[in-house]
């Protein structure tokens, strides 16, 4: 087996054990059919979006909060439910609800999905 790093012959062992099971691997192929996208963690924390904390409101038009908040997870920030003083970005959806009052009332900066959708084309916050 090949040496790597960090890696004994036992747990080298367990990775090509794992990785020789086919209920195994049907299952990371189903996972990929899924839409799962594996990234190393130090890829995503030092993304654009790296110490950023986005918040998203009413309905979006072009996805679902969901994959909205996986876009700002790998682009390294942070998606939250919630709008404190450490949120930076509230995305407001159509009928934005009361975080929406709230990001104002706090002096958060709103953006509007497509603003949203601009800055992960572009890769940076605004």
């Amino acid at each position: 087996l090949l040496e790597i790093e960090g890696i004994g012959p036992e747990v080298a062992q367990s990775i090509v054990r794992f990785f020789s099971n086919e209920e195994n691997l049907r299952s990371i192929e189903r996972m990929f059919a899924a839409g799962v996208s594996p990234q190393s963690e130090k890829a995503i924390a030092e993304g654009p979006f790296k110490g950023k904390t986005f918040v998203f409101t009413g309905a979006l038009e072009t996805m679902t909060r969901d994959e909205a908040k996986r876009l700002v997870e790998q682009m390294g920030g942070k998606a939250s439910s919630s709008v404190s003083r450490k949120t930076d970005y509230v995305v407001a959806g159509k009928d934005p609800g009361s975080k929406y009052d709230k990001a104002r009332k706090l002096g958060v900066k709103i953006i509007s999905e497509q603003e949203f959708l601009d800055m992960v084309k572009r890769g940076q916050p605004l």
